[in-house]
């Protein structure tokens, strides 16, 4: 399985993130929040066509500050 990291720093000092997960029905798209040492929140999760998960990827980088990077947990 292939995966996709997007992540900002959010005020509380924990990191909203974003992950593209590649899957049989397409893409996985799962949204939430991260503060160690606490367990990952996991606000929102969807599956995507490939060319819209491409257009979501994009539009979180230009217009919502999320940069790519490593996973979390």
């Amino acid at each position: 399985m292939c995966s996709l990291w997007l992540h900002r720093p959010n005020c509380d000092g924990g990191t909203d993130y974003v992950c593209f997960r590649t899957c049989l029905n397409g893409i996985e798209m799962l949204e939430g929040n991260y503060l160690p040492p606490q367990m990952p929140l996991l606000k929102h999760r969807q599956w995507l066509p490939p060319l819209e998960a491409q257009r979501c990827c994009a539009v979180l980088e230009k217009l919502h500050g999320f940069c790519h990077g490593p996973p979390l947990f």
